[in-house]
């Protein structure tokens, strides 16, 4: 299969993606924020440069894009239908780091987060985010992770059918 862009203008479109102050870092920031907490950006001297870091609570927090960290069962992470063995080695290169940047962490006495781009791009997951970026934060949990789909059915355990 042929990609329907040039090579300059997919060149151009992938020049324009962003390792830092995304959208959903932004709006993950901005929720921390208003809950009151305080942390640090993009630690250079931690595993995986977390995304954002709780240096109090030794929280690191890591926000991934569903596409570029290959997230299981997410709609926007699909495999491109062009250059599928290069696309798939890069994914799973992605996942295998950011799960041994985890690892590392987590033997550092570090508590994991992950939050996933879907949880900010569905309204209604939006809405329940703070509360569950909260509730991790308050639990004993050494690793997590934060999704639409696990956002989506928690906010339905608590309104019911």
């Amino acid at each position: 299969m042929v990609d329907v862009v040039s090579p300059a203008k997919r060149s151009q479109m992938m020049s324009g993606i962003r390792g830092k102050n995304s959208l959903p870092e932004m709006l993950i920031r901005k929720a921390l924020f208003a809950l009151g907490h305080r942390f640090r950006l993009h630690r250079r001297d931690l595993p995986g440069t977390p995304d954002i870091t709780m240096p109090r609570r030794k929280i690191a927090i890591f926000v991934h894009g569903c596409f570029w960290h290959a997230h299981q069962g997410c709609k926007y992470a699909k495999t491109p239908s062009t250059r599928t063995a290069f696309w798939t080695a890069k994914l799973q290169a992605n996942v295998d780091r950011d799960q041994c940047a985890a690892e590392q962490l987590v033997e550092m006495g570090w508590r994991v987060l992950t939050v996933w781009e879907c949880s900010t791009r569905n309204a209604e997951a939006l809405e329940c985010l703070p509360e569950a970026l909260q509730r991790w934060i308050d639990s004993d949990a050494r690793i997590g992770e934060i999704s639409a789909q696990t956002l989506v059915s928690q906010s339905l355990r608590r309104t019911g059918p």
